[in-house]
């Protein structure tokens, strides 16, 4: 005992020096090796309060005030996001403001503009821009025009081209414009036209500054020919639609080509072969990037400004070493539970030795064992478009909706002929039958009613959407759970690990939030530290305000329904005494996210391979679903693990709820105000 004791010990140890040391060496690359000062900045508008990451390079100051590029994330992302131009661009000696727009990360809308998603990125760069344009360390020529450029990943790139109108609109007043050029990565003219904005419009207000657009070949929404019919997963071409052609005024204008204006400007598309999400993870954009600034600003005083080559970046080390901090943390977390399980009381969350199953032996175990595993695997994938978009007249939802009604009737049914039975096993069907009716009647209400549709209880619409998704898996994994567990015979819940006296439970709630707690606590500590994060790509843990604590507090009882049940899956379909090693943890980790990496790989694979995805339909679901893969992997190993721990799945499903619904939150867009 005091030998498994110490191996934690030591296994808590790696963990925090995995962490600090990952940390320690992502913020020297993101510090450009200590070259740049990173800090988050708060300041208040007439919108709300805006926050950002500065990074202002050693030097820069009054006396030498730089080039300055204001640069912000899509919809659903952070700041954060914006760590490889951020990176680059200032420690090339930029001034660099990664901007969380309203209602994203560290921002806030005020009560008059948040609340929707039509308020929040309208004027966030514009508002950031003017903010910038007053300190002493951003540039401005002879006229007072300032030297900011503005730039933005989808939401955000429409917010930059919304602040290149609304700059002119001021010039005519002013006679100052703040803004000398705008690039926009992954974001068209779709919803800046909502506005009054469309592309002629915008052309026609461009003024001579120097414009540039990322529109990726692959990206899922933008971007669609003249022509375009069906959905937008599909290969595109921008250069040679209309708007294309519009914004480069040419008749055959290349990919990756500058183009001399009739305002007097400089205007460029460049054509990456990527995704949407892979833009902000690119070293092609990246490149791009820097290229673009590098004309933008040649007009201007570079005094200040190294010449680096776009080739040499080192923006990836700070995500590689985020990524070992990161899986630090996540060793942390599942040591510090494990410890904690010898602490007087905490102890009582274990409940007895997990139960090992012998392989299936006949034909209806099998058959049983294999329907288990391959319906909690692929059900989530294959609902959660549907489910996603919310339409209850989808064809899907129909049958989802058929689906409970009939198991409904078939429970009852089974409900009545077990009372009236004598047969000494009718207990068994009893309770299943009452398991199935109560998880078919919210199954079908589901599928007729949102649950979190406008409401001014429920802030965050992505993880009301999730949470709608996480449900209905839930319902649908307890129907199917039931039924085989009743008809295959089995014998007990042990191999559920639901079997829990109520001590036990509580118990393991108190060592799930102290270790959530301590966790977070970490993650603010290294925040505090080192200006990083815990990350890979879009899988990250960060911080957060104070007011995203109720938000998140909202929505943990439906997400520990779905961890719950999801546990209860994941340890069932690798309870086999062939699966107690490596092998276990693979089936546990199928059980959760394996329908949803069959999903993405068809849906990417056919798009990259014949320029078409098997959804064409379903942007925003494939973009989401790569976040959420790394997610249930997590989940599945922690429910398998304290499970072998504690014999109950109570620690891990009480656990993944407080620290993947904090991190969902955190991650998203939340309307403070509502």
């Amino acid at each position: 005992m005091k030998q498994k004791k110490n191996l934690l010990t030591i296994v808590l140890v790696i963990g925090l020096v995995l962490v600090l040391l990952g940390s320690f060496a992502a913020q020297i690359f993101n510090t450009g090796f200590y070259s740049v000062k990173v800090e988050r900045i708060y300041f208040d508008t007439e919108s709300g309060t805006l926050s950002g990451l500065l990074y202002l390079p050693k030097g820069a100051d009054a006396s030498n005030p730089r080039p300055t590029i204001v640069t912000t994330h899509g919809y659903l992302n952070s700041a954060e996001m914006q760590d490889a131009p951020a990176i680059e661009l200032s420690r090339r000696g930029y001034v660099v403001l990664a901007l969380d727009m309203y209602d994203h990360g560290h921002s806030k809308g005020n009560a008059e503009h948040t609340g929707g998603f039509m308020n929040f990125w309208p004027t966030s760069v514009f508002d950031a821009a003017a903010y910038m344009y007053q300190q002493p360390y951003v540039q401005k020529d002879a006229e007072g025009n300032g030297v900011i450029a503005v730039s933005g990943h989808s939401m955000g790139g429409f917010s930059s081209t919304m602040a290149l109108f609304y700059d002119e609109q001021a010039y005519a007043s002013t006679g100052v414009r703040m803004i000398c050029a705008g690039l926009s990565a992954g974001s068209d003219y779709s919803y800046t036209s909502w506005l009054g904005l469309d592309v002629d419009t915008g052309v026609a207000n461009f003024a001579g500054r120097t414009i540039g657009k990322i529109c990726a070949q692959y990206d899922e929404f933008f971007f669609n020919a003249d022509d375009a019919k069906g959905g937008t997963v599909v290969k595109k071409d921008y250069v040679s639609t209309t708007p294309g052609r519009t914004i480069l005024e040419q008749e055959n204008p290349s990919a990756n080509t500058w183009y001399a204006t009739s305002d007097g400007g400089m205007r460029i598309i460049y054509e990456p072969h990527e995704t949407h999400p892979w833009n902000h993870f690119s070293k092609t954009t990246t490149g791009y990037m820097i290229d673009f600034y590098t004309k933008a600003f040649e007009k201007y005083d570079t005094t200040g400004i190294k010449s680096i080559s776009s080739g040499s970046q080192i923006w990836m080390f700070k995500e590689a070493f985020e990524c070992v901090a990161l899986i630090g943390f996540l060793v942390v977390i599942a040591a510090l539970a494990a410890l904690l399980l010898k602490v007087p009381f905490l102890k009582l969350a274990k409940s007895g030795e997990p139960t090992v199953t012998a392989p299936a032996s006949t034909l209806t175990q099998k058959v049983g064992k294999l329907s288990l595993f391959l319906s909690t695997m692929l059900i989530p994938a294959i609902i959660f478009p549907t489910v996603y978009g919310g339409s209850f007249t989808a064809e899907p939802m129909r049958w989802i909706g058929y689906f409970a009604l009939i198991s409904g009737i078939l429970a009852i049914a089974a409900l009545v002929m077990s009372l009236l039975s004598k047969d000494e096993g009718k207990k068994t069907v009893l309770i299943g039958s009452v398991v199935v009716l109560i998880a078919s009647a919210a199954l079908y209400y589901l599928t007729r009613k949102n649950l979190f549709a406008d409401s001014k209880v429920f802030q965050a619409g992505v993880p009301s959407s999730i949470a709608t998704w996480a449900l209905m898996c839930a319902f649908i994994s307890v129907i199917i759970m039931t039924a085989v567990h009743v008809f295959s015979g089995k014998k007990g819940l042990g191999v559920y690990g639901i079997q829990a006296k109520p001590v036990s439970v509580a118990a393991s709630f108190c060592i799930a939030v102290i270790v959530s707690v301590a966790a977070y606590a970490l993650l603010f500590l290294v925040d505090a530290l080192f200006t990083t994060d815990f990350r890979i790509w879009t899988f990250a843990f960060k911080t957060f305000e104070a007011s995203a604590i109720p938000a998140a507090l909202k929505y943990m009882p439906f997400f520990f329904i779905y961890y719950f049940v999801s546990a209860a899956a994941a340890v069932s379909n690798s309870s086999s005494e062939k699966l107690q090693g490596v092998k276990g943890y693979v089936v546990a980790c199928l059980t959760n996210m394996g329908g949803i990496l069959l999903w993405l790989v068809l849906q990417y694979g056919l798009l990259f391979a014949t320029g078409k995805a098997f959804y064409t339909d379903q942007a925003l679901s494939g973009i989401l679903l790569i976040a959420l893969v790394p997610t249930l992997i997590v989940a599945a190993c922690y429910a398998k693990y304290l499970y072998k721990k504690t014999g109950n799945i109570y620690t891990a499903a009480f656990l993944n709820a407080i620290v993947m619904t904090m991190m969902t939150v955190a991650n998203t867009t939340v309307y403070w105000q509502v």
